[in-house]
């Protein structure tokens, strides 16, 4: 592996193990489905809404391909990119999407790695069926256990990440966990006894205000969009010719910027996070949640902050989050596209060697009484105040 920067903290890119067929997957959504998929079929909601999203050099990569996770580890590495951070699915004994992750464990790629439990229930929410559970979550008896056998032969790699001699291990949503303390206490001795040496648990910070102690944690990741109460003051200007039938959220993505940014220091280890850009319109359709104005420039910009009150606040010990590697369905990814080329991996870099261009902003104009209406659904906030918003920055005419 690479040898680390002198007082340099660590930048650690979430990856997604999606794009491959598995048999639930065929059932569930139909044969051959994998995430590009829903990345084919997105249409664009506003005039300069860039749908569907068209890989770059990567293509539309199968991650069976022996090949494939290689190429990536080198882009990661040649732009800055430290390590990945594989998410693990494990649902009561039972592993999804794990082959990926397994193929990397037995290869020789040079790609330092640590894990994050998803630790939620698959549902159908894409298709806004969320209380149909695909596959649940087990907290049972002997879970905690269960789920920590499946991460040791990962703890075991030596390209494992550690901070100060300790794993890194993540879990997403750990505040559904039902006695985090004591899973956290249990996944402690369990570690010592398979050799893996001291773990650093550390939360995603997947609702506002997670603090590790409560759950017996060393740390908290921040994870944009989610996390930090940042809707009220993220709203964007209207957009031209938005759809009739868009029922989302606009937002600004260089208003979340600068509010992550800001946030004032934690009395408690919280590593900072960021991202190249956030659309889940291949997902969620019209009811998608669109960060407007994402740009290489205004993500250098972000992640520089982030990099730089993490050097000063743990140096070498430090990491910076990046969400994500490779979440397309969510607009959420460092890998070279069609608009961007590899502009947003340039940007990653600590110090780019070519020059980023800044996106063209979006068209803006005037909603009509149609997109009005859809506005004042928006992130369930009351009619009033979200009519009084559209009042100030819109004007409504007599027909959508």
């Amino acid at each position: 592996m690479s040898p680390q920067v002198p007082g340099r903290p660590r930048t650690v890119a979430f990856y997604l193990p999606q794009f491959h067929a598995i048999p639930e997957n065929d059932a569930w959504w139909g044969e051959g489905f994998t995430e590009w998929h829903n990345v084919r079929r997105a249409v664009p909601a506003f005039e300069g809404h860039d749908h569907p999203r068209v890989p770059g050099e990567l293509g539309y990569y199968d991650l069976t391909e022996p090949d494939v996770m290689r190429a990536q580890a080198a882009l990661a590495r040649e732009h800055d990119v430290d390590a990945f951070c594989f998410y693990h699915y494990w649902f009561g004994g039972t592993r999804l999407l794990e082959r990926p992750v397994d193929d990397f464990l037995t290869s020789d790629i040079d790609m330092p790695f640590c894990l994050s439990w998803a630790n939620e229930s698959w549902t159908r929410r894409w298709d806004g069926k969320d209380q149909e559970v695909l596959m649940g979550q087990d907290y049972g008896p002997g879970a905690a256990e269960a789920v920590f056998e499946s991460f040791v032969p990962y703890l075991r790699d030596a390209r494992y990440l550690r901070v100060d001699g300790a794993a890194v291990l993540l879990v997403h949503r750990a505040e559904h966990l039902p006695e985090p303390q004591a899973l956290a206490a249990t996944w402690r001795v369990l570690a010592d006894r398979a050799g893996v040496g001291p773990l650093h648990l550390v939360a995603a910070e997947t609702v506002h205000g997670v603090t590790p102690e409560p759950l017996g944690f060393d740390a908290v990741a921040e994870f944009p969009p989610v996390g930090a109460n940042t809707l009220s003051s993220a709203w964007t200007a209207p957009l031209r010719g938005l759809t009739r039938d868009f029922r989302g959220r606009l937002l600004s993505y260089e208003r979340i910027a600068r509010t992550f940014s800001a946030r004032p220091a934690a009395p408690f280890t919280r590593y900072p996070g960021v991202m190249p850009g956030w659309d889940n319109t291949a997902r969620r359709g019209p009811a998608a949640t669109v960060y407007v104005g994402s740009s290489p420039v205004t993500y250098a910009r972000w992640l520089r902050s982030a990099r730089e009150r993490e050097s000063r606040a743990r140096g070498a010990s430090g990491l910076v989050f990046v969400n994500a590697w490779n979440e397309w369905a969510e607009g959420a990814y460092l890998e070279p596209d069609r608009t961007h080329g590899r502009q947003f991996l340039e940007a990653t870099r600590w110090r780019p060697t070519t020059p980023l261009a800044p996106a063209a902003p979006p068209a803006r104009g005037a909603y009509g009484v149609g997109q009005a209406l859809s506005l004042a659904r928006i992130a369930g906030s009351s009619a009033l105040r979200v009519l009084r918003r559209v009042q100030r920055s819109v004007t409504v005419r007599t027909r959508g």
